[in-house]
């Protein structure tokens, strides 16, 4: 499975494959048709307290990290997300955040490679 980042306000691609949205809030200024979304795996993006601990400064990209596994890890939802994903060639990981090199989605797309 090859796995893509990029933010949901970008133009949807045709090499885009399956496309998720992985945050738990919807992006604002989208509508829903124009997010041309097959899932919106909000059961399985950063809980609001960690997302607001990293937000706010209070911890670093490598607290936020090691917390976003552990809630993986922990969360019932993760299992029933792989599974809806394991057959797709293509994933496209999307977030509304500016910097994606720092969000949830490299978190989310290691955590995927490594429970393929």
């Amino acid at each position: 499975m090859k796995i893509l980042e990029k933010r949901i306000y970008e133009e949807p691609a045709s090499t885009d494959g399956f496309r998720i949205l992985a945050d738990r809030l919807w992006p604002r200024g989208m509508k829903k048709e124009n997010a041309h979304l097959d899932l919106w795996a909000k059961e399985i993006a950063p809980s609001t307290e960690l997302r607001k601990a990293y937000h706010g400064k209070e911890i670093d990209f490598e607290e936020f990290s090691k917390r976003y596994l552990k809630e993986l890890d922990e969360n019932p939802e993760t299992a029933a997300f792989l599974d809806k994903i394991r057959n797709e060639k293509i994933v496209t990981l999307l977030t509304s955040v500016k910097e994606v090199g720092i969000s949830e989605l490299p978190v989310l797309k290691g955590f995927i490679e490594k429970n393929q």
